[in-house]
């Protein structure tokens, strides 16, 4: 909830709240106070749909096996860089 008695949530405030929103974490009060800002502010209404769809979308994507090869590649470069002398 807003740590600013009697003062309305602002849009960087909800913006930093909105993942605890969406996963249902945030007290009831905090709900309340968000959810008012955003019937009020057009742009964060848009934010908080675009924040849904970027979170749905990357959900979609899932993962990919990395190639054995890429793999391999990518483990000797990570040795050869980050050994003490490394190149």
């Amino acid at each position: 909830m807003n740590a600013r008695e009697g003062e309305a949530l602002t849009c960087r405030e909800l913006i930093d709240l909105l993942a605890d929103y969406l996963d249902s974490t945030l007290s009831q009060a905090a709900v309340v106070e968000l959810e008012d800002h955003l019937a009020k502010c057009a742009e964060c209404q848009a934010y908080l749909n675009t924040y849904r769809s970027t979170k749905a979308l990357a959900a979609q994507a899932g993962s990919v096996e990395m190639p054995a090869e890429m793999r391999r590649r990518l483990s000797e470069f990570l040795v050869r860089h980050l050994s003490p002398g490394g190149a």
